[in-house]
This record gives structure tokens, sequence and C-alpha cells, in this order.
């Protein structure tokens, strides 16, 4: 259990594990964010400090949207290799995180059972940027070593700037840019982050 820093009335951050089979909870916690900037990306240069140049119109980013929201992975994925996790504030669910290992139907593992995925991390507006995010990546690294896993994986855009932040900040290296990976949003390119799991 972790402190909530930010504001001392809010009280503590509660990070608890759910059953991966209704996510229909989970999915209450909106992950769309506003793109402001684009990162300039290299994975020549993983640990170079990361810089980002402005939109010129800002916009809306949904993961959630067209269907491909936490309600759609039941029937997308055999979800016995999943760990969901939710962050409480005072009892109200104020963030969440999925992660994969060992499933052979989820193609960016590589079948790898040296590797997880964060396959999803979510935290309510009203409460990014004040630890909710490092509380559930804690408590996933936690999980992804308790399976054996040596290394940490998660995927994001260059739009997602404060993602791209976040993963650096907490000791990910930028292995691959893949400016190819979406047909459908050719104005997006693919970030693969690794973080090597200590023990």
């Amino acid at each position: 259990m972790m402190k909530f820093d930010s504001d001392p009335n809010s009280g503590r951050i509660d990070i608890t594990q759910e059953s991966p089979s209704d996510l229909a909870e989970y999915a209450t916690v909106p992950i769309a964010f506003e793109v402001r900037e684009i990162a300039r990306v290299s994975s020549n240069a993983p640990r170079a400090p990361l810089a980002a140049d402005a939109v010129a119109v800002p916009y809306v980013k949904d993961y959630d949207a067209n269907g491909n929201g936490p309600t759609s992975w039941p029937s997308q994925f055999d979800l016995s290799h999943w760990a969901v996790f939710v962050a409480r504030v005072n009892g109200q669910r104020v963030g969440g995180a999925a992660l994969v290992h060992g499933a052979p139907d989820v193609d960016m593992l590589g079948a790898r059972h040296d590797v997880a995925l964060l396959w999803d991390i979510r935290v309510a507006p009203a409460y990014r940027g004040k630890g909710i995010g490092a509380a559930l990546l804690e408590h996933g690294e936690a999980w992804a070593r308790a399976r054996e896993a040596t290394w940490l994986e998660v995927e994001t855009q260059d739009i997602n700037v404060p993602a791209c932040r976040f993963y650096a900040r907490h000791e990910f290296e930028l292995r691959v840019v893949n400016p190819d990976a979406y047909p459908e949003l050719p104005d997006e390119t693919q970030l693969l982050w690794y973080k090597r799991l200590s023990w």
C-alpha cells in the first residue's frame, strides 16, 4: 500500500488484484488523453532524453474507442494468463493495469516465457501524475517477477508523450520504433519499451 502524497485528504492508494473475467468495472476508468505533442524517437538511442514537437491542433485519443476496450478482451483472448489490478483511493476506483505472461494467443510475447507484457495501464484524469500509475506498475512488476519473467514489455505510440515519459522515468528502454505498424493509423508510430526486472 502506498501513501497518496498529492493531497493528504485523499487517503491511501490501495492496489488489489481482480479476476480478469469481468472487465466492465475496469473499463469505467477512462484511458483517453489529449494529444498535444508527438515524440521524436529513435531506437538507436534508447536512453536519450525524449524530445517532442507540438501538434498544430490538439485532439483526443481514446484507445477504448471502436470496440477495442477491456470488455472486448474476453472474446479475443484466453484470459487465464492475464492479471488485472485495480487502484482505489478512499474506496473509489481510480486506475487499473492488465498484464499478460505465457499466453500463446498474444503475438507480442513471441512465445517467450522470459517476457511479461503490460497490456494496459490507465488512471482517471483527475488522478494522473499523482503516483497511481507508479503504484500499479510496481505491483505489475512484482507479478511478472513471480512468474520468472526477466523483462517487462509495453507498447505505446509516438503520440502518447506522457506515457513515453512515464516509461522512460521508470527505467524502460525504447527498443523498437515501427512507423508501419498501424496501416489504419499512418500518422502513429509504434514504440515498444522494455524494462529489465531486478530480482
